[in-house]
């Protein structure tokens, strides 16, 4: 691990001067520059790797009496950037009304990380490709811009099927940011300049030309709370992996419905595991909206999710997972008793 300075912002204020500060001193683009430390589950991971050489470590921890607050209101919830995984899916409220929240943080991770990781650094980690954590490999384009991408043509069972660009096939690797992004959360983002709404969809950039830029976040920029509009019971989060615990989705799927005398009214769908960022499968909700739920309806659905889907060498199974995916979490949330 090489060294860094170390400042504990007391105020969201002093967390943002002190990024912002250490950001425009350094270089971006060669890692060296600050991150903010809250659980620092993934942080602390790639610094040991090598793989990030923050020249500054912020720790916002003391932020977490304004910034981790859980608050359901009969109209949306809030959440604090800095409540921790284990206390959302904990919440009675979140079990009852948004299953597919308390349930995507559930099977994520080990439950001593989740006691440890809060929601704001869950959405931020960074993707687990074995050629961007490994620095033996010159050639990751999100390490190292312009290097290529040893993905390609090597190991990519575990890489992305949608969303991908010819500069990186890295696989968005958390499991809540699918149940944000297909409950249409939005996200608050304290700054320079105070606070800003944005939706969650756009927080995550897809790889396009420049994989190196991996959110919207400008330097200095904290995420301080999501905001859930509107109340989901009848929704699932379906993850299938190579082991029951501990591991990241080969597929998942967060389906949110609302189901009145048979016909689906509103459908919500977003697919993990597969894509190069948190993916919105809107042609799928809109094959749903106003139909019976029937098995062939759970299959044509599913196959418009993975319309575009591109596979590779090693990866081409998971659209067939993918599709089994997700007509099996559309029969669980049809089905539930809610």
């Amino acid at each position: 691990m090489r060294p860094f300075s170390y400042q504990r912002a007391t105020d969201p204020g002093m967390a943002v001067q002190a990024l912002s500060a250490a950001a425009a001193a350094n270089n971006p683009l060669t890692q060296a520059t600050a991150q903010p430390l809250a659980g620092g589950t993934t942080l602390i991971d790639l610094m040991k790797l090598d793989v990030m050489r923050p020249a500054a470590i912020v720790d916002i921890n003391p932020l977490a009496q304004g910034w981790s607050a859980i608050e359901p209101g009969s109209g949306s919830l809030w959440l604090g950037a800095l409540a921790k995984m284990s206390d959302v899916a904990a919440h009675d409220d979140i079990q009852r009304n948004y299953p597919v929240i308390a349930n995507s943080l559930k099977l994520a991770a080990s439950a001593q990380l989740r006691n440890m990781a809060t929601l704001g650094g869950n959405v931020m980690q960074r993707t687990r490709c074995s050629y961007f954590r490994d620095v033996s490999y010159e050639n990751c384009n999100k390490r190292n811009p312009g290097s290529g991408c040893a993905a390609m043509d090597g190991v990519n069972r575990m890489h992305a099927v949608l969303g991908t660009s010819e500069q990186c096939i890295a696989t968005y690797p958390g499991d809540f940011a699918q149940a944000l992004i297909a409950l249409d959360a939005t996200v608050e983002v304290t700054g320079r300049s105070g606070t800003r709404s944005m939706p969650f969809a756009e927080l995550h950039k897809p790889p396009g030309n420049t994989p190196e830029i991996e959110t919207s976040l400008q330097p200095g920029e904290l995420i301080s709370a999501f905001v859930i509009p509107g109340r989901w019971p009848r929704s699932v989060y379906l993850k299938a992996r190579d082991r029951q615990s501990y591991e990241f989705a080969l597929s998942s799927a967060a389906v949110a419905l609302d189901v009145r005398d048979g016909t689906i009214r509103d459908a919500r769908i977003a697919l993990g595991g597969v894509a190069t960022v948190p993916w919105r499968a809107r042609e799928t909700e809109a094959l749903l909206k106003g139909r019976k739920f029937d098995d062939g309806l759970a299959q044509r659905a599913a196959d418009a999710a993975f319309a575009d889907a591109k596979g590779r060498r090693h990866n081409s199974f998971k659209i067939a997972l993918g599709k089994r995916v997700v007509a099996r979490a559309l029969q669980q949330a049809v089905t539930m008793e809610i």
